[in-house]
């Protein structure tokens, strides 16, 4: 009897309700959002309010619903309205402020007070190595070098960079007889560590890890050799120098860091 009573039901929804109502409700509100783009792209703005708030009802995604309200108050002039708009789209957790300011109409807002705030904040949200000191502590390794030995002797060239915002220096080594090797090094920011990973095309592997002392930069860890298979504790020394050269003094040990025997001593130079 339930089950006869069920099927009754279901029986009358499918006859009088009508079919689009089963539909998937987001894509009716991508169609109506879609519509507000059209409409807004025709300049029929109130045309573009009416499908937008459409889109809104049936629950389209709220941050793209922002995104098009901001780009509307900005058409229309009502700054203030467009600000507001896209502090919502901040609230939400949203930091790519690269397609806030790479969309044509909302880059139009550049200047005014409301937008510039929010585009700062979100700036260091979006890129919070670039805005965070203890990212900066390794900068003077930053350049184009010259390295020369104790003797002055050349024994390559070297060029680190800033990369991903901040959060990483790139090691590109290319020594004087033509060979070559690259780190990439950054702050640990769960242990409060530097930590540089080397590797050469010859297969020596550095993992070393440390932070700034009185001296330089120290890092401490491993020397792998592929080839050989062995594996030595380890420790590199960049210590920024008043001439404004920086030395690097790597040491490695055979005896289990009891003792250490250099392994190489640079002297960078930057390059004119």
């Amino acid at each position: 009897m339930i089950r006869e009573k069920a099927n009754n039901i279901l029986i009358l929804l499918f006859l009088f309700v009508p079919i689009a109502a089963f539909s998937d409700a987001h894509e009716g509100a991508a169609d109506w959002y879609q519509r507000a783009v059209e409409q807004r792209q025709a300049e029929d703005l109130d045309g573009a309010w009416g499908a937008l708030a459409e889109a809104e009802r049936r629950g389209f995604s709220p941050i793209r619903i922002n995104f098009e309200k901001a780009r509307l108050h900005t058409i229309a002039g009502d700054t203030n309205d467009a600000v507001a708009a896209l502090e919502a789209v901040a609230a939400s957790g949203f930091t790519a402020v690269g397609i806030i300011e790479g969309d044509p109409i909302l880059a139009t807002l550049a200047g005014d007070p409301g937008y510039d705030s929010l585009i700062a904040a979100l700036t260091v949200k979006a890129y919070p190595c670039a805005h965070d000191e203890a990212f900066a502590a390794f900068d003077f390794w930053v350049g184009d070098w010259d390295v020369h030995d104790g003797s002055g002797v050349q024994q390559g060239s070297n060029t680190i960079t800033r990369d991903e915002r901040g959060c990483v220096l790139t090691e590109k080594w290319t020594s004087a007889t033509g060979g070559t090797g690259m780190s990439i090094n950054f702050l640990d920011r769960i242990t409060g560590e530097w930590v540089q990973v080397w590797n050469s095309e010859g297969g020596s592997q550095i993992q070393i890890r440390g932070g700034m002392t009185d001296e330089g930069m120290l890092l401490v860890g491993t020397l792998h050799n592929v080839a050989a298979g062995t594996t030595f504790p380890f420790r590199g020394l960049w210590t920024p120098l008043a001439d404004g050269r920086v030395r690097q003094f790597f040491e490695q040990s055979n005896d289990g860091g009891e003792t250490w025997v250099p392994w190489f001593e640079g002297f960078y130079t930057r390059q004119q």
